[in-house]
């Protein structure tokens, strides 16, 4: 027996020290050749403009902070991490990283000291970004950034997960070389699908919310070929990222291009949804700013996604609820609290008020599997965010302080099984879970809020 536990005590040395020398074996990668002589203030300005389709500002910029500062708390399964200083100052920020240190970090996950980055950086997406977008980026970030000094605040995440040499073991077999995915648009037959893929997989980095994760929380796949990419997420911030793909009813299924594009430049469209919580962040520091061909491209490459084989909800129109409300027939709890809480703006027949309030019948969200998104929306609330075409902050009070953890389950039962909508009810228990998780100070507006014009 004890030459059995030597034996595998020295086994468990051999496959640490094996892993230890994997993870700190130096990484080499391509040198990118500098810019050829062009113009700089233009390089400049596509770089800014495909920071903005990278959504660079939502991770560091910190609330009330300078742009492109860092500071910013992103919470990770391991505790919370906080996102550095991108910035040109040469003591806190990357002014003194050469294009290969930029490139490095971006494209590879590899900050300028040899360490390897945390993957809230994208950097498995970006990886499909060009030589040429990569330059652009660079002298934009080097030249058309204001530098700022603010150190780099450590991490909140405790030892041994603090440890460092893990992460590179994570990079070396989950996140594949920019080499191995570099974007290829001969794939893509169509010329404006092939320049949305590469919007969506590459700076948009959409599959980073928008695709599941697995115990090892790679994304299950990081293009099409995959039958999960863009499938639907994990829950942020108490929002659920979303199924992109086709599907009818929690999908985008249903979703013209132009819906698409709607939502994309003002976070509301026409015949469907409106969008808060970190979705909404996105649009107004993202994907706003990108030119209409590009968002365009963006929709026409959603639009050749199959859906999902997991069809959990369905739609299919059915005035019956209207009529009955209409004729105040409420047959529930769930229709008594519709009618009292809700009907006022999104009306008895469920369609809401185009671009305003949002229609319920046949809402992917609210046809959504998992319901967490739509709990949270009727405890905290939300609010529209503004946007250049769509400047008007509408907002949904929450009523968390009106309804108990049973109530608002049998309102959002009702909601999901009327006027077609036929998606699995929700328990108390799903909404006691959520409730839990708002802050004191969360948007559950009080009565005081509500009686404001």
């Amino acid at each position: 027996m004890k030459k059995f536990l030597l034996s595998l005590i020295s086994l468990a040395v051999l496959v640490f020290v094996a892993l230890l020398v994997f993870a700190l074996w130096p990484t080499s990668t391509p040198k990118l050749a500098p810019a050829p002589d062009t113009d700089q203030a233009a390089l400049i300005e596509k770089g800014r403009y495909l920071a903005d389709a990278g959504d660079c500002t939502a991770c560091h910029t910190a609330t009330g902070g300078k742009p492109f500062a860092g500071g910013l708390p992103i919470a990770s399964p391991i505790g919370t991490l906080y996102s550095s200083n991108i910035t040109p100052d040469t003591a806190s920020g990357i002014g003194l990283y050469s294009l290969d240190n930029f490139d490095r970090a971006l494209r590879h996950g590899i900050a300028a000291n040899g360490n390897s980055l945390y993957p809230a950086m994208p950097y498995p997406a970006y990886g499909r970004t060009t030589d040429d977008d990569v330059r652009a980026l660079y002298a934009y970030f080097m030249h058309g950034v204001a530098p700022v000094q603010a150190e780099n605040r450590a991490n909140d995440v405790p030892w041994p997960l603090s440890m460092r040499w893990p992460l590179a073991i994570w990079r070396k077999v989950f996140a594949p070389s920019p080499e191995a995915v570099a974007f290829n648009r001969a794939r893509y037959p169509d010329a404006q699908v092939a320049r949305g893929a590469y919007l969506v997989q590459g700076l948009g980095h959409c599959g980073s919310c928008h695709t599941p994760r697995a115990i090892t929380l790679q994304e299950k796949a990081l293009d099409e070929s995959g039958a999960e990419f863009l499938s639907g997420g994990p829950v942020i911030d108490g929002w659920l990222a979303v199924n992109l793909r086709g599907n009818p009813a929690d999908g985008l299924g249903s979703w013209s291009k132009d819906d698409i594009v709607a939502t994309l430049r003002s976070a509301r469209s026409a015949t469907h949804a409106v969008l808060g919580g970190a979705m909404g962040d996105v649009v107004v520091h993202s994907t706003q700013h990108l030119n209409d061909a590009d968002l365009q491209a963006v929709a026409a490459y959603l639009k050749t996604l199959p859906a999902s084989e997991r069809q959990v909800s369905s739609f299919k129109a059915d005035p019956a609820t209207a009529k009955a409300l209409a004729a105040g027939q409420e047959g529930s709890r769930g229709a008594e609290l519709y009618v009292d809480n809700c009907a006022a703006c999104h009306r008895t027949n469920g369609q809401g008020e185009e671009r305003v309030f949002p229609k319920i019948a046949g809402n992917s969200s609210v046809l959504s599997e998992d319901p967490v998104s739509m709990i949270r929306l009727v405890l905290a609330g939300s609010k529209l965010p503004a946007t250049e075409t769509a400047p008007s902050q509408l907002g949904m009070p929450g009523f968390a302080w009106r309804m108990s953890d049973e109530e608002v389950a049998q309102l959002l039962t009702f909601i999901r099984s009327s006027w077609g909508n036929q998606a699995p009810a929700v328990n108390a228990g799903q909404v006691a879970q959520m409730r839990a998780t708002l802050p004191k100070e969360s948007p559950a507006v009080s009565r005081t809020d509500i009686a404001k014009p």
